[in-house]
This record gives C-alpha cells, structure tokens and sequence, in this order.
C-alpha cells in the first residue's frame, strides 16, 4: 500500500474517531485557536482557497498539503469536501510523516 492510499485510510480513521475538522470555516477557526496539528489541501480547490488557507497555516507555523483531489479527500472523508484538518497530535504526526517526508 502506498503513502497515498495510508494517507487516505488515516483520514477515513481520524473522521469515525472525531478528530478531523472539514471544510474552509472550521479549519481557519482551529488555525487561530492554534489546534490544527495538520492541514490538507485537495489540490484542485481555487486558487483563492489555497492561497487564504496557506498564507493562515503559514502565518501560524501549522503543516499543509496541497494533495489529492475534491473527489479523493470526499470519499476519504465521506462527504464533499476540500479542506481537512486534523486537531488530533497522533493523526497529525502520522500524516506529516506520510505527506512531508
């Protein structure tokens, strides 16, 4: 199994164990709370997105991927979505080793 497809299974793990937040919204407000510990990008979101949620991940020191595609991140998740971010230290080092090694 590739890093991919662990990642991807990691994600689906995080969401049933209620450590993942989705979406643009949730994910700036656990930036600012600094209690992001990892941020993914699919990499088809608009420019706009990626640029808004990268200048905030940036700006607070917080990991980011752009990775994936919508459709990739949506059934990984279980439902339509373009930004997750996970809140949790062990999913979070897990999927920084998979994403930025």
């Amino acid at each position: 199994m590739n890093n991919d497809q662990k990642t991807l299974n990691l994600l689906g793990m995080a969401t049933k164990a209620g450590k993942l937040v989705t979406g643009e919204d949730l994910t700036l407000k656990e930036i600012r709370k600094e209690q992001a510990k990892m941020v993914i990008v699919a990499s088809d979101a608009s420019e706009k997105t990626i640029k808004k949620i990268s200048d905030k991940c940036r700006h607070y020191q917080i990991p980011i991927a752009i990775h994936f595609t919508k459709s990739e991140l949506s059934q990984a998740v279980g439902k339509e979505r373009t930004i997750c971010t996970t809140t949790d230290n062990g999913f979070g080092k897990k999927l920084r080793e998979l994403l930025l090694n």
